[in-house]
């Protein structure tokens, strides 16, 4: 990746990660959107495209949006047209191109969204494409992460990160990792929200805010 065009994407600050476990997929992230050095709200980072699968992005909070709400309408004509539901791989594939068409259009500002996409097949199985703001995709066998805490939640993954893990663990370890990316990125914090994504569907397994409290010493 180029490196200016990573670091426009780390600037904008974001915990976002993917976990693949031997019975589906975890996908998480922080909820902190930030202006500058400034915390601007909360925003959902982590978000349903369709009902068998998620993106969850890093970047422009308008670009995300819109590049979310894109990739839904595209799959909703692909499916009304050949009457049969895009895959997983598909739906990466068409969030790939769309990304790398947005960064090469001229622009004051350019549209700069890193994602992870996941799902489930009409086959059952489960699958995780990482998404780079270029438009490389990559598909995902174990874990990835990205946004200004990739560098906080990595090591941790490294380090605790096995083969066929089950779904409750992958919960538990995508936790940490957040935990991990909160207390030391300042560009991500304000909560977590975490998703599983298996052949049953995909739900919301925890939606955590963190709060400022002050106590007396």
């Amino acid at each position: 990746m180029d490196a200016e065009l990573k670091n426009s994407i780390l600037k904008t600050g974001t915990t976002i990660l993917g976990i693949v476990c031997k019975d589906g997929v975890v996908m998480a992230a922080d909820r902190q959107m930030t202006k500058g050095h400034m915390v601007g709200g909360k925003f959902s980072k982590t978000n349903k495209i369709n009902e068998y699968s998620m993106m969850s992005f890093a970047g422009n909070a308008s670009d995300a949006q819109r590049l979310l709400k894109t990739v839904s309408a595209e799959l909703k004509l692909k499916e009304l047209r050949s009457k049969t539901r895009p895959s997983v791989k598909q739906t990466a594939n068409l969030t790939a191109s769309i990304s790398f068409s947005n960064i090469r259009q001229p622009a004051m500002i350019p549209s700069i969204v890193g994602s992870i996409i996941g799902g489930f097949n009409e086959d059952e199985t489960t699958e995780l494409y990482s998404i780079g703001p270029d438009g490389t995709i990559t598909s995902i066998d174990s874990y990835d992460a990205s946004g200004s805490g990739e560098s906080f939640v990595i090591g941790l993954l490294e380090r605790q990160y096995k083969k066929d893990l089950t779904i409750e663990q992958g919960i538990e370890l995508a936790k940490e990792a957040l935990k991990s990316s909160t207390q030391r990125d300042i560009y991500s914090g304000l909560g977590i929200d975490i998703f599983t994504i298996t052949k049953d569907g995909i739900k919301k397994v925890v939606e955590q805010e963190i709060k400022a409290e002050f106590r007396d010493n």
